[in-house]
């Protein structure tokens, strides 16, 4: 059998290639060796002579897709943003996708958010590597203590003042019961928690157990100690966060978010957390990223956000599960086998 022609830009974990490799002439370039997207004009020329392609940032324009004669286009992505399907579909081109490479590491680093939002780690450690709640000792003291909490360093007392609060027999309202939200959702199921969803297309028959409940919109703001957000941009979703809806919420409840920051009216954010009408958020996604200096979540101003810069799935486990999965993909679709994630 002739091997196809492939163009590899996609980051992947070179373990699992070789299988690639027996059917394929690999050219590997772009953010697979640099980092870099390459441009239309770069994708083009790469692209000529090419059967297969396998992005995952590069922006495969109706352009580039028609002036290629690819056979499969596969992106690496959850969702095949980046690339033009009205044009593949024109030109009868598959192209599948690597929906969930990353739904544990996303979910995981949920559950990592509302706990450091819970028990106030982050500040915790801040306040030791910033010197504020450690001696300006030199060396070691010559007397060794067992088993005793820090008594008040430089006017702190830590045990007092990172004091939070435990997730066990609390409520988290998980907005969103997709691959993500039902992670998550099973996660925190283990440390006790009561779990309430909010999702119009899941129906109450695949939510319900015990300790879970399916609740509308209003009850899951006004009940929940935790609301932790794993739900796409639609037209009923953007903004929904809103003061209104962080007005209704206990004045001792965390938002916690890593889905999308378009889900969230910031500004009505920041000013629930200036006046404390929640005891904080936790945030993985904003309105404009990366964040600026002089952001009210970067400024200092806030003592009550934790901001992390949109790292939730990066995590490299991902990077080994797309490359399974789109390598099977290619397999299946040198072998003439039906394609498990075909995008739509």
């Amino acid at each position: 059998m002739e091997k196809q022609k492939l163009l590899l830009t996609a980051e992947a974990d070179d373990r699992e290639l070789p299988p690639l490799y027996d059917c394929c002439d690999v050219e590997e370039c772009g953010w697979k060796v640099n980092e870099t997207v390459l441009s239309e004009e770069e994708l083009i020329s790469r692209l000529a002579g090419k059967d297969i392609f396998v992005t995952s940032y590069d922006k495969v324009t109706r352009r580039v897709i028609e002036n290629s004669n690819l056979k499969l286009l596969v992106c690496t992505r959850a969702t095949p943003v980046n690339v033009d399907m009205d044009a593949a579909r024109e030109r009868n081109i598959p192209v599948v996708y690597t929906p969930g490479r990353n739904s544990d590491a996303t979910a995981e680093f949920a559950v990592g958010l509302l706990l450091s939002a819970a028990r106030n780690i982050p500040f915790a450690y801040e306040a030791i590597r910033s010197r504020a709640v450690v001696t300006d000792d030199a060396q070691r003291p010559g007397e060794l203590k067992k088993d005793v909490t820090w008594g008040k360093v430089k006017g702190i007392r830590p045990y007092s003042h990172f004091k939070g609060v435990q997730l066990k027999n609390k409520t988290v309202g998980v907005v969103g019961y997709g691959s993500i939200g039902r992670k998550v959702a099973r996660i925190l199921s283990g440390f006790g928690m009561y779990v309430q969803v909010f999702d119009p297309y899941v129906p109450r028959i695949d939510i319900e157990a015990p300790g879970f409940s399916k609740v509308d919109f209003e009850t899951l703001v006004t009940r929940s100690d935790f609301i932790t957000c794993h739900t796409k941009v639609t037209d009923a979703t953007r903004g929904m966060f809103n003061l209104e809806a962080f007005r209704k919420m206990k004045p001792t409840a965390f938002f916690i978010n890593n889905s999308r920051g378009a889900i969230v009216v910031e500004a009505d954010l920041i000013q629930a957390l200036r006046s404390r009408e929640i005891a904080g958020a936790a945030l993985d996604v904003f309105e404009y990223e990366p964040l600026y200096a002089g952001h009210p979540f970067v400024s200092g101003e806030l003592d009550n956000v934790i901001a992390t810069p949109h790292i939730s799935g990066a995590a490299l486990d991902a990077i080994t599960n797309h490359t399974q999965m789109f390598v099977d993909e290619i397999l299946h679709f040198i072998h003439g086998e039906p394609l498990i994630y075909l995008a739509k």
